[in-house]
């Protein structure tokens, strides 16, 4: 193939790109949008022009809606039990206090406290 024409494949692939990731945008909350039966479950602790820090708090049989993530760094504050509901199905899994996780971003999920005790996350999205 010649210059021109992978040029304008690529052209094409990212248009593509970004229509997908503003349709996403535009049908799901980001984190702190979603909240659980129309309360809400983060709190905008910081924003500046390079990142927004959110505290996501948890009570046992609370969750969040289905929601997406852009890139973002998280932390355990309290951890707990919770269930997660994504394209992988539904699982349950045991985040311990002081845990850390780096994600490159989530299409999609929602998680519910299925625990005894209320869980907090810090959650850190650079601009």
């Amino acid at each position: 193939m010649n210059s021109r024409v992978l040029l304008t494949i690529s052209a094409v692939v990212a248009l593509g790109a970004a229509i997908l990731a503003v349709a996403r945008e535009e049908q799901l909350p980001d984190p702190l949008e979603a909240g659980w039966e129309g309360e809400s479950v983060c709190e905008l602790l910081h924003e500046d022009e390079s990142l927004r820090v959110l505290e996501c708090t948890f009570p046992p049989g609370v969750g969040h809606e289905r929601h997406y993530h852009d890139k973002h760094f998280g932390y355990v504050l309290v951890g707990g039990r919770m269930q997660i509901t994504d394209a992988e199905g539904t699982r349950v899994a045991e985040f311990p206090d002081g845990l850390t996780w780096n994600s490159d971003g989530v299409e999609w999920h929602e998680v519910v406290n299925v625990g005894d005790t209320i869980s907090r996350y810090l959650i850190v999205e650079p601009k």
